[in-house]
């Protein structure tokens, strides 16, 4: 497999006690286009030659969600991929930990541990 393994940042996600009003908190003072559930799409067009369309996603989660894996993981950063399921073949065989997959309409997920027990994302965009 090519050494490019991740293509892009995904997403940012973290806690808020209050998802709900941290998400008001960053509309009106640092205009974030965040909905009231606390999730901001930020729509991008890559610089290189071939102008492909992504997006980062930003997104407040409850305090006490377990996405995140570890209560002690205050966020976690979701790394766009191209071929997920060669990328887990290849991590797997470099001994990361692959915690789980899955697919929705939303693309391909999964998520690995670093060294030290961080939970990272990783996202395979729907081709659509």
């Amino acid at each position: 497999m090519a050494r490019k393994r991740v293509t892009g940042l995904g997403g940012v996600f973290f806690r808020a006690d209050d998802p709900k009003k941290l998400a008001a908190w960053y509309r009106a003072h640092l205009d974030l286009p965040a909905s009231p559930e606390g999730v901001a799409i930020f729509e991008w067009k890559s610089l290189d030659k071939s102008g492909t369309k992504g997006q980062t996603v930003w997104g407040v989660f409850p305090a006490d969600t377990k996405y995140f894996g570890s209560r002690r993981q205050e966020c976690m950063l979701n790394y766009r991929v191209t071929d997920l399921t060669k990328l887990l073949e290849t991590l797997r065989k470099e001994r990361v930990k692959v915690l789980g997959r899955e697919d929705s309409k939303f693309g391909k997920f999964a998520w690995i541990e670093d060294p030290e027990g961080n939970r990272i994302e990783l996202w395979e965009p729907p081709t659509d």
